[in-house]
């Protein structure tokens, strides 16, 4: 049985792993580099660094819809193995192709288990704008990482 890290945590560890990767450019001069300085990438319907980096961000909770060209992410519930008593359900929208801050929305809910039922329980602010920051972050150093080649 593996353990599982708590969301916020393992989307934080994710992302100060993937740092150091965006120094490694090398590699060899005759490759040649793709035109990728403009931050549209238009393979799939949304931005495809803010797809990736959301996907990766989240890939620890169960999904149960991945739609590429309407720009949607919905998990399905994720209780935190160390805290079992509470679960969380996250929507990410990708909103445009453009990689931007206001291109990528994420949704969360909250339940507590009381009296042996799930009920609502609010969501701090905190930990949805840390999950954009992320997922934002994770796609610029995706799209540095491609444009290094």
């Amino acid at each position: 049985m593996s353990r599982r890290l708590p969301a916020p945590l393992a989307a934080a560890l994710m992302a100060t792993a993937l740092l150091p990767l965006a120094a490694c450019g090398g590699g060899s001069k005759d490759r040649p580099k793709a035109d990728l300085a403009a931050s549209k990438v238009t393979t799939i319907g949304v931005n495809s660094y803010l797809w990736r980096a959301s996907l990766d961000t989240i890939s620890f909770m169960p999904l149960v819809q991945t739609d590429s060209n309407g720009g949607v992410i919905v998990t399905d519930w994720y209780a935190n193995p160390n805290s079992p008593n509470e679960r969380m359900k996250l929507t990410v929208s990708i909103l445009d192709q453009d990689l931007r801050a206001d291109a990528l929305r994420v949704a969360a809910s909250r339940q507590v288990l009381q009296g042996g039922q799930w009920v609502d329980a609010p969501v701090a602010a905190a930990t949805v704008q840390k999950l954009e920051e992320i997922i934002l972050t994770k796609a610029r150093d995706l799209r540095r990482m491609a444009i290094a080649g």
